[in-house]
């Protein structure tokens, strides 16, 4: 369902909750640059069914509200554009607004997938409100790599994504050596949506299975 979150500098965005209220464990799980989109939801809503507690914060809010882009290059152009729009300050802003907004005495944990990889990556090192982090194919980690995180993190990278050259993930893993990362043999960017055209079924189930394992094991 949506829900309406308000940040602390009094901005008011909207979010997609689902899964059990009373769930030890819970996600913020932060979205592409296409929007809090179908997948976004339909993602959301398999972790919830899998007994996460979720909130999803739009954060485009802040530059458009209501956006859920396709997967056609004009909707990559103006994702990026509305991207730019919104300051890293202020999405942290909204990744707390959500964390807080999360069952009270659960665990939190955080999941991102393509700009939301990055932000997971910040919710690790420019946040204290969570207790693990995974990012997928966070284009924007490797120029923060040596950003220090607070909580445990495990990041996930295709092989082939013409965004995140092979060289970045490395420049990760020397300056994060206590970070662990996974690296899919011939997944792209995007690897885990359904709805793109480089969709890999495979590689997205093993993400998921060590996602979900490494979540499970540091959030008690």
């Amino acid at each position: 369902m949506r829900i309406e979150l308000t940040a602390a500098d009094g901005h008011r965005l909207s979010a997609w909750r689902t899964g059990p209220a009373d769930a030890r464990r819970a996600l913020v799980v932060v979205q592409e640059i296409f929007g809090v989109n179908p997948h976004m939801r339909r993602l959301s809503d398999h972790l919830g069914s899998l007994g996460w507690a979720v909130i999803t914060p739009a954060l485009f809010d802040r530059a458009e509200r209501d956006v859920e882009l396709g997967y056609e290059a004009a909707d990559r152009d103006r994702g990026l554009a509305l991207r730019a729009k919104v300051p890293e300050a202020a999405v942290m802003l909204d990744i707390e607004a959500a964390a807080a907004a999360l069952p009270a005495g659960a665990a939190r944990g955080i999941i991102g997938y393509c700009w939301g990889g990055t932000i997971a990556w910040w919710g690790a090192t420019r946040s204290s409100s969570f207790g693990a982090a995974v990012g997928y194919y966070g284009g924007g980690i490797a120029p923060t790599r040596n950003e220090a995180p607070n909580c445990p993190v495990q990041l996930h990278f295709g092989e082939q994504d013409k965004g995140i050259p092979l060289s970045d993930v490395e420049l990760v893993r020397e300056a994060q050596p206590d970070v662990e990362i996974h690296v899919y043999p011939g997944a792209g960017h995007g690897f885990a949506c359904e709805d793109r055209s480089s969709y890999d079924p495979t590689a997205t189930a093993l993400a998921e299975e060590r996602a979900l394992a490494f979540l499970s094991s540091r959030l008690g």
